[in-house]
């Protein structure tokens, strides 16, 4: 007589990443696709990122392809947070520029004030392009951040088409359906 409450063994791999604090849920229903399941789920650590720890049977049917479209979901996330990335970094580099030439005015404006005699014609003419540059810095910031996105998030789109496509045919490869 067979013992019906004893399990038959099962084997197990582990992974463990760490992702951003805001993108927990993508990675873990993405890598539910692939076979992975939550071991002891996740935790936060500093700065918002969590470590996801996950586990799937070893002799999981399809192992292979499925480990092939788990690499193409990682890839796409990453190029999702590159892209993302990409649109501060620009406009900070945008803002922080026409700041930096708004300084160069005001630099010369003040060398022109201390020179002995001043040249006070000069420190106004420097002046008013400094003070605009340092006011403008923040609306460059927020025209570059605003084109930006007109330019990456269509991009961004396409890399979650791209992940949702994989996902199902991962889905379809365990027979979850």
């Amino acid at each position: 007589m067979k013992n019906t409450t004893q399990k038959d063994y099962v084997g197990y791999e582990y992974k463990e990443i760490v992702v951003a604090g805001d993108r927990v849920s993508q990675y873990l229903d993405g890598y539910l696709n692939f076979g992975w399941i939550p071991d002891e789920n996740y935790e936060i650590k500093e700065k918002g990122s969590a470590t996801l720890r996950l586990k799937r049977d070893r002799k999981i049917i399809n192992k292979a392809e499925l480990t092939r479209l788990q690499r193409n979901f990682e890839d796409c996330m990453k190029q999702i947070e590159g892209l993302e990335r990409s649109k501060y970094s620009a406009a900070t580099i945008a803002g922080l520029v026409v700041g930096l030439i708004g300084t160069a005015f005001i630099a010369g404006a003040t060398f022109a004030a201390v020179h002995q005699p001043p040249i006070v014609w000069l420190c106004i003419l420097l002046a008013i392009p400094g003070f605009i540059g340092w006011f403008t810095s923040y609306f460059a910031f927020s025209f570059v951040l605003r084109k930006r996105n007109e330019v990456v998030t269509p991009l961004i789109e396409a890399k979650y088409e791209e992940i949702y496509a994989v996902c199902e045919k991962g889905n379809h490869l365990l027979g979850i359906d």
